[in-house]
This record gives C-alpha cells, structure tokens and sequence, in this order.
C-alpha cells in the first residue's frame, strides 16, 4: 500500500496538471491514458528514497510512435554522452540530454521494450555534470502489463 500512494504522488509530481486516466497498477509499474494531449504510458519510479528519476514507455496515436521509451534522470548530464540502460546481460547506449535520456529510434525503443519483457531489473548509468557516475535503478515487475495496458488504452485513438 505505502508503494501505491507513493507511486501516485509520485505521478501526480512528476506530470503536468491535467487530466489523466489511471489505466492500472501492476507490480512497481502504472498505466495511464492522457487523452488531452492524446498519449498513454506506463511509468515506474527509480528505486531509493527521494530519486526524482522514473522510466516511462509510452504511445502517442497522433504522432503514429508506439512504445516510445524515456528516462527522466536523478541527476544532470554532463554533455550529451554515455548514457547506457541494461537489463541482464543487455546493454543499450541512450541518446541524453541535460536530465533525460531515450532510444535513438523506433528500432531501438523496440529492443530495449523487448528487453524489458524479458528481465525482472533494469538499470540506467550516465555521467554526471560533475563527471561521476551515477545509476538509477528499476524494478521491471509489472512492467509488461503495464505497457501493456497503455498500448491498450490508446488503441481507440489510433
């Protein structure tokens, strides 16, 4: 329980304020429909107390992007570079830029959502605007099901 109100404050801070349908929790991963805009997402907070950093997958019918992945990251970049998001023994380098980071394309965003399938964790490391290193951490549980039901909830507005 302490983990869905935290995730839903969480969502609530993370986000602009407008309306938003919640589509579902599953395990550490939530799913919603922002027909304002319109996009549905799955979105899962970093690990650790306090991190500002959260994953998010997710699909704009208008835009025809599906399953499009973003990190939002706990600490500033320095320059643009070495940005890597593993899961097992995968590894994917990630185009970055002041506190984000995301797949070079459509291919990639289809490896990595294919990935997160697959593993159970999920870490980001980069490079921080002083040079150290940093790692954001993410449980995949509920993750599938959450992009899941994302897809699902933008299908109609295709």
């Amino acid at each position: 329980m302490r983990f869905v109100v935290s995730f839903v404050l969480f969502v609530v801070a993370a986000s602009p304020l407008h309306a938003r349908d919640s589509l579902g929790v599953f395990g550490q991963w939530g799913a919603f429909r922002d027909a304002e805009v319109p996009r549905c997402y799955a979105i899962a907070a970093a690990q650790g107390e306090g991190s500002s950093a959260f994953a998010t997958v997710a699909t704009w019918p208008e835009r025809q992007v599906r399953r499009q992945v973003h990190f939002r990251l706990s600490r500033a970049l320095q320059g643009s570079g070495n940005v890597v998001v593993r899961m097992g023994d995968q590894e994917f380098a990630l185009a970055g830029d002041a506190n984000d980071a995301w797949a070079s394309g459509a291919d990639m965003d289809a490896r990595i959502v294919n990935a997160m399938r697959g593993a159970s964790r999920m870490s980001v490391s980069a490079t921080d605007a002083q040079g150290r290193r940093f790692t954001d951490r993410y449980s995949l549980e509920g993750a599938a099901t959450a992009m899941d039901a994302a897809s699902v909830g933008c299908s109609s507005q295709d």
